[in-house]
């Protein structure tokens, strides 16, 4: 493995539309598959939105339009594989919270678990993961 997704590019590969799609798509081309995985913090960012959306369904539509949604992260992070959350992201992410690295907890998150794996994320959330020091990230999308 060389890289970790963010969430923000599982997001553009679910959707499988758009410029983004259409770069992001050329560069994967260029790569073997098992150079990729996401984080199981991904997975919890997904889940949590799906669970949302069921929550605020306002009609039975959309209930099951929010479980459709659901089944489909699930089928999504079956094909990929999925890197836990273990005890040295843990030990990084309190590091980076001693420093002050201010960036949002799941970020943070993810961050960890690549930079303890050695990987390279993929994201356009440049503005964040280039607050966290010595990350190596990537924006596929353009």
């Amino acid at each position: 493995m060389k890289y970790l997704f963010d969430t923000d590019h599982l997001s553009i590969l679910q959707r499988q539309t758009g410029p983004s799609y259409v770069a992001l798509q050329a560069r994967l081309a260029q790569h073997p598959q098992n150079d990729f995985a996401c984080s199981i913090i991904s997975f919890h960012e997904q889940v949590l939105g799906c669970n949302a959306y069921v929550s605020q369904a306002r009609n039975s539509y959309e209930v099951v339009r929010g479980y459709d949604m659901l089944a489909q992260v699930l089928r999504d992070f079956l094909d990929i594989p999925v890197l836990p959350f273990d005890a040295a992201a843990q030990q990084l992410f309190e590091q980076w919270r001693a420093q002050r690295v201010r960036i949002q907890t799941m970020d943070l998150r993810i961050a960890a678990c690549a930079a303890s794996a050695g990987l390279t994320i993929l994201t356009r959330n440049a503005r964040d993961f280039g607050k966290v020091p010595a990350l190596s990230f990537e924006d596929w999308t353009h």
